[in-house]
């Protein structure tokens, strides 16, 4: 499939609004991907114009609270100028998709195995719907960026969308104003295990 190896990270957008009709298809190659027990563990929230701005501007807030009094993520200290870069970079897309699970738990609630194991696949199953978006938009001639940087200000976004569910990830979407080159990849022999 070409678009598997078309498919970059876009972070430059040009300033057009990306069609509803264009954003509804992407959405419907989500919702075709495979789910752990059929579940279905998801739910796109599609942003634009002034509630993508909205979105934006508290996640500004949340990093600034992560970068200066309460850290989450202590030791990451190091990606705040990415999340940073992130929120810009999101600013000018053309839309953003938040995907989120309405039946995931939050970061600070202790687990039992078994919850733990339905959470774990729960995540694989919306990286497939994430990945059928990435695809699909690709397919459509739209950029895309799969932003997981959303952690770096994950109580104040959580505040701000209250029962929607836990935020899982974010995805930027717009027309390329950039054409950047394939990602170095780790060769098939180093990742690849053959018994």
């Amino acid at each position: 499939m070409k678009e598997i190896f078309e498919r970059r990270s876009i972070r430059k957008y040009q300033s057009r609004t990306i069609p509803f009709e264009i954003l509804k298809k992407i959405i419907y190659a989500a919702l075709k991907a495979p789910s752990a027990k059929n579940r279905q563990p998801w739910k796109f929230i599609v942003l634009t114009s002034e509630a993508k701005e909205k979105f934006v501007s508290i996640m500004r807030q949340g990093i600034e609270k992560e970068e200066n009094t309460k850290s989450l993520l202590p030791n990451s200290g190091s990606y705040i100028a990415g999340a940073k870069h992130t929120a810009t970079i999101m600013a000018q897309a053309s839309a953003l998709i938040v995907i989120c699970n309405p039946t995931g738990h939050s970061l600070y609630e202790n687990l039992t195995p078994e919850e733990k194991i339905y959470e774990r696949a729960d995540i694989q199953s919306i990286g497939a719907a994430i990945q059928n978006m990435l695809l699909e938009a690709t397919a459509l001639g739209i950029g895309t960026l799969w932003i997981c940087d959303t952690y770096f200000a994950y109580d104040d976004l959580k505040n701000y969308f209250g029962d929607k569910g836990e935020i899982i990830a974010a995805v930027a979407l717009g027309y390329p104003a950039e054409n950047p080159s394939e990602r170095p990849r780790k060769s098939f022999e180093e990742v690849v295990e053959f018994q």
